[in-house]
């Protein structure tokens, strides 16, 4: 049984990580705006956010 989980990273270039996760790896994009895209990844949602990767501070804010 599925457990879906919701895990949002910071990424350098929002174009090549959504083409990473929907051209190559077959994900499902979802919502998005300028800054930031969720993709349906196996059944979770990934959410892909600008910003320096690896990075603590929040970054992403949804629902603006």
């Amino acid at each position: 049984m599925l457990t879906p989980f919701h895990l949002a990273i910071n990424v350098r270039d929002l174009g090549e990580a959504r083409a990473f996760y929907c051209d190559v790896l077959g994900a499902e994009e979802g919502r998005s705006a300028p800054t930031w895209v969720d993709v349906s990844f196996f059944g979770h949602q990934r959410s892909l956010h600008i910003g320096p990767p690896l990075a603590t501070v929040r970054t992403g804010h949804v629902g603006e």
